[in-house]
């Protein structure tokens, strides 16, 4: 009864200045990354009444559900289908049914399915409420050690090299801290590729398998990553979030060593390949070494 009565009593608050206003609530609802007790009473009490709940996998989520014995009709609503569905829950809203939203885990729309769908019902009018819960960008961040003053998040790598590379090598000119989610059977090739591309001086945090029983964080070098990836095959194995701390601060002064390799590669390189070269090495900004060699031009 208390939660029939939390439910009228949100959607009252939802529109307060038109009473004759009756339409449903869109509930963006997180759910365990691993550890079903991080559930919250609030989440269940909702998944359990609304009139259905929206999966990325319904299969999946069944699993959860089952678990706390909610019986709520599940649909699918993923990235193929999200805009075809999207008219259909809106139609749902308009009738007053409440729709819940899940990812497979997590916090629903990072890196996962419902952009479309909270943008389409916010433009239309229709109330969306997010509730509070596990996702697995702030867990890992908070326990890895490194700033949290600034960070960004990217989401997963990309699929290609050769933009893979590109990417990580940005990393080097970043003066803060970046998270990346990546997949079991990229993440030894992706800290392979970083070993190759970023400075030594870069602290790199690996944490997987949050919340649950073989939850580890492994930091240090990308070299200390990689012999951990590879000294058991179950390592690479789970759910991975990578950290990367912020690049070193480096000044527009360039150290005469730094001069002197230069020089010795503007007789076989170009500029920018030889700036890069030397920015790497040296700690040196890149377009300060580029503007020095073309000074040395004229």
């Amino acid at each position: 009864m208390a939660t029939i009565l939390y439910l009228c009593l949100l959607r009252t608050m939802s529109d307060s200045s038109d009473l004759s206003n009756h339409t449903g609530t869109l509930f963006i609802v997180p759910t365990p990354i691993g550890n079903l007790t991080d559930i919250t009473q609030r989440a269940l009490d909702i998944l359990s009444n609304v009139a259905a709940i929206g999966c990325e996998d319904t299969r999946h989520s069944r699993i959860l559900l089952q678990h706390f014995g909610i019986t709520t009709p599940t649909f699918a609503i993923h990235d193929h289908n999200e805009s075809a569905q999207v008219n259909k829950v809106i139609q749902r809203l308009e009738k007053g049914d409440d729709i819940a939203l899940v990812s497979d885990a997590g916090t629903p729309l990072i890196s996962d399915p419902g952009f479309v769908l909270v943008r389409e019902c916010r433009t239309q009018g229709y109330k969306v409420s997010a509730l509070p819960g596990p996702c697995a960008l702030t867990t890992a961040l908070s326990a890895a050690g490194l700033p949290t003053d600034q960070f960004h998040f990217f989401g997963f790598l990309p699929l290609k090299q050769q933009a893979k590379i590109a990417q990580l090598r940005q990393l080097n000119q970043h003066d803060f801290t970046s998270v990346f989610y990546e997949s079991p059977r990229r993440v030894l090739d992706t800290m392979r590729l970083a070993q190759n591309e970023l400075s030594e001086q870069i602290t790199v945090v690996l944490a997987k398998e949050l919340t649950k029983s073989f939850e580890s964080y492994i930091s240090g070098s990308c070299q200390t990553v990689i012999n951990w990836l590879e000294e058991d095959s179950a390592h690479q194995k789970g759910e991975f979030v990578l950290m990367f701390g912020p690049a070193p601060q480096v000044s527009d002064d360039i150290s005469e060593p730094a001069k002197q390799l230069m020089q010795s590669l503007l007789s076989e390189l170009p500029a920018k390949k030889a700036s890069a070269i030397v920015a790497q090495h040296y700690q040196h900004k890149k377009n300060a070494l580029y503007q020095w060699a073309l000074e040395q031009k004229k």
